[in-house]
């Protein structure tokens, strides 16, 4: 079974925003007591923390999907809905959030760390937060927002102080295990270790962390092997160790050759020109290993390199070589430079910045972007006629209106917010009350009757019925009004014209 997993892809979905209710506050002797309807809750967003416990992204190999709770939806009597549950996610120090494309958003490294991933959507006002002087008992409210939903790429980039890098047997495991309390799977044919492996090292003051890259062969940086899986967990090094065998029992090879054949596929993976280097000739306790490395050494030593003899079976060499190690691991804390407070900047927005964009694209429709007109589109009811008619009355004071003439929008033309798009019509004046979930402007340019017109075809119609009563004569005959000439006043609903006809 899997134990270490180092990348994965995870599907997000923040927590949906509760829509806001629409409620009309009744009690007895008090039919219209104004409005009472509660927001939505908010939506849960789902974070990233990182915990020193967590080694590996395992967890969420098994459970890729994951979902935040939603919020509650508002309620009459001034309830308004319950938030949703933020969804915190533990992952390992180093841990590189990605796009699917690669774009890194957040490189955590820390314990404590904190990064927002996805957010919750937020909660639809309720009518009680929407009344005004002009609109004192809003027939609508505002629908929540959904949450985000994203996949986004994890990969874990060991966060050490020294990596071991080197062919496969060379003895980065058994130096692991002698120097330090980890425990990796030692064998004696090649690719014994699958998974990088990472332990705590001690000496003298010094602390730090060693970790290996295990199956580095000629050609690992193009894939091939397991190096391109795990070149990854030296990137955060501060120094690089070349384990070489001196003891290498196939012929066409030697540690000379080992090295520029593992410096060629770091030189072709990047990033790591800078490091420090040390080399470690390794299993100096064969005899034909010890004279192999009194060889090669001055070799070694001329390039530039320097060169500890070491033995993880006899543990003959190791105590140079791990404060030889911590030292250089001191010196480059001390180079870097001192972490400074995360300062908080605000930057206000400018003057000119009205917050959105008008722009024609090549089809002809006028594309309106921005974050804040694109969330109003989100959280309106378009079945609801007064809730339309506030949205246009909130892009006409942002001015979206203004800006849409000035580019040279017609009335009729197709404009598009967010993934809405309808026929432009300029605001036919303000709003006039009436009753609750309509718009009076919005009829009269919609083609609709309007409320006085329906209400003078429901009269005629009742006239019509009084009219057309049974008359019954003398001999108990009964005839129709439609026999007697009455005038009867008739409604075509359909071009909300009335007409008198007979």
């Amino acid at each position: 079974m899997t134990t270490f997993v180092d990348r994965v892809v995870l599907h997000l979905q923040a927590g949906d925003g509760g829509h806001g209710c629409v409620s009309v506050h009744r009690e007895k002797f008090k039919p219209l007591g104004g409005p009472d309807g509660g927001d939505g809750g908010h939506g849960g967003s789902i974070r990233l923390v990182v915990d020193p416990q967590q080694h590996t992204l395992l967890d969420f190999h098994f459970h890729p999907h994951v979902k935040a709770s939603n919020g509650g939806g508002g309620a009459g009597s001034n309830r308004d809905g319950a938030n949703g549950k933020d969804l915190v996610l533990k992952v390992p120090d180093g841990t590189v959030v990605q796009t699917p494309d690669g774009e890194v958003l957040a490189d955590l490294v820390g314990a404590g760390t904190e990064f927002e991933v996805a957010r919750g959507g937020r909660g639809g006002r309720g009518n009680r937060s929407l009344a005004n002087t002009r609109r004192k008992v809003p027939g609508f409210a505002e629908l929540g927002e959904p949450g985000d939903r994203m996949d986004v790429v994890l990969e874990l980039k060991s966060v050490a102080d020294v990596g071991l890098v080197g062919f496969p047997s060379a003895g980065k495991s058994s130096l692991i295990s002698v120097l330090s309390a980890a425990k990796p799977k030692i064998a004696d044919y090649p690719f014994t270790t699958l998974v990088p492996n990472l332990g705590v090292v001690q000496a003298g003051e010094e602390t730090f962390t060693i970790a290996d890259v295990p199956g580095l062969i000629p050609g690992a940086a193009t894939g091939k092997g397991l190096g391109m899986q795990f070149l990854r967990h030296i990137e955060r090094t501060s120094v690089l160790v070349h384990v070489l065998d001196a003891a290498a029992p196939e012929i066409e090879r030697d540690p000379l050759a080992d090295l520029d054949a593992i410096e060629a596929e770091l030189a072709a993976y990047g990033g790591l020109e800078d490091r420090p280097r040390l080399v470690a000739l390794n299993k100096i306790d064969i005899p034909d290993g010890r004279d192999l490395a009194e060889m090669v050494r001055p070799d070694l030593e001329a390039r530039g390199y320097r060169v500890f003899e070491v033995s993880a079976v006899t543990r003959e060499g190791l105590k140079e070589f791990t404060y030889a190690l911590a030292r250089m691991v001191a010196e480059h804390r001390a180079a870097r430079p001192v972490l400074e407070p995360t300062r908080i900047v605000l930057r206000p927005r400018a003057v000119d910045d009205s917050g959105f964009t008008v722009e024609q694209d090549e089809d002809g429709v006028y594309v309106v972007r921005g974050s804040r007109v694109e969330r109003w589109i989100r959280q309106t009811n378009f079945d609801n006629d007064e809730a339309v008619g506030y949205l246009a009355d909130r892009l006409e004071r942002l001015g979206v209106e203004e800006k849409l003439a000035k580019l040279g929008a017609q009335p009729g033309d197709p404009v598009r917010i967010g993934e809405r798009e309808f026929d432009w019509q300029p605001n036919a004046g303000e709003f006039v009350s009436g009753p609750r979930g309509t718009d009076a402007r919005l009829e009269e340019s919609s083609g609709r009757a309007s409320a006085a017109q329906r209400l003078a075809a429901r009269k005629a119609r009742r006239i019509r019925s009084e009219d057309e009563v049974l008359h019954m004569d003398a001999e108990g005959t009964v005839s129709s009004v439609a026999n007697s000439q009455v005038p009867v006043l008739v409604t075509d609903e359909s071009d909300d014209e009335d007409y008198t006809g007979e």
